[in-house]
């Protein structure tokens, strides 16, 4: 069902039941455990102990679930961390509007600055996944990127809105010189698209898996950066940068990225969320250092 004030639908474990149930009968009765916090764009329930049902929130996450029913198969091979793979997609039904996916469970804990910010050896392994992610294959034209310039309007909004908080001068200045940093003028190559410590896994305090495709595209890997500033120490990024090979350009346009998404996602949940006020906080406090 659809909610009357933000057409968003009301997920519930009923519905999820039902679609569970009646669309692939193999997995019936399995017991669902509701994933939480699951992140902004999906709900996400635990189907037996190998897998998970995701559910679009809104319809800025809408086909998704496709997307990645389709790369993410031809993917994990030539990625060194795992990756959830889709083993199906379920069909709007019960007035639930939207696809929705099942994939393959990944047993981990949220990567936390604690426990590897200050790691050099993790900045490695990021580094590592990166580069593998960019080296595989040419992209589709339709899975090309927004340009950073796209989220201009709504970061100077933010900045006007936050100015009390962060340094609005600092602010300007680093999403000035972003915006006018040059721009990516080589080939496309593959990005992750919403890369940050939410959703990196570790098992037994080393990094596992990396979570969460549906920002999955191809052109200007800056906005993967954001890892950068959401996880990593100043030592541990510089270590990450060099082994990344990241050119000033590229690094200007990430800190950028970073200060944008760290802004929008602090304007929208910061004053309800403690969490999420205090990660962002962090990612904003770290792109503006640099």
């Amino acid at each position: 069902m659809l909610t009357t004030t933000d057409t968003r639908p009301v997920i519930t474990a009923a519905l999820v039941r039902r679609l569970v149930d009646t669309q692939f009968p193999q997995w019936a009765g399995l017991p669902l455990r509701l994933v939480d916090p699951a992140g902004s764009d999906h709900v996400i329930y635990r189907l037996g102990d190998e897998l998970s049902v995701r559910l679009p929130r809104h319809a800025g996450a809408i086909g998704q679930a496709r997307k990645e029913l389709e790369w993410l198969p031809r993917l994990a091979p030539h990625l060194p961390l795992a990756i959830p793979v889709p083993v199906d997609v379920g069909r709007p039904a019960f007035g639930y509007p939207w696809h929705w996916a099942v994939s393959r469970w990944l047993d981990g804990e949220v990567v936390t600055v604690e426990a590897l910010g200050g790691s050099s050896a993790a900045a490695v392994e990021l580094a590592e996944f990166l580069t593998a992610l960019q080296r595989f294959g040419d992209a589709p034209a339709g899975l090309a990127g927004r340009p950073l310039a796209d989220r201009d309007r709504a970061t100077r909004a933010a900045i006007a809105r936050v100015g009390g908080v962060f340094d609005r001068a600092a602010m300007t200045q680093l999403w000035d010189t972003a915006l006018g940093a040059p721009e990516w003028d080589r080939p496309a190559v593959w990005f992750h698209g919403d890369f940050h410590t939410g959703n990196l896994l570790t098992v037994g305090g080393r990094l596992s898996a990396v979570i969460d495709f549906g920002g999955l595209g191809a052109g200007d890997p800056a906005c993967d950066l954001v890892i950068a500033f959401t996880l990593m120490s100043a030592g541990s990024r510089a270590v990450f940068r060099a082994a990344l090979g990241v050119d000033e350009a590229t690094w200007t346009r990430g800190r950028g990225w970073a200060l944008a998404t760290g802004l929008n996602a602090y304007t929208a949940y910061a004053a309800t969320d403690a969490r999420v006020a205090a990660q962002t906080t962090r990612q904003i406090t770290e792109a503006l250092i640099g």
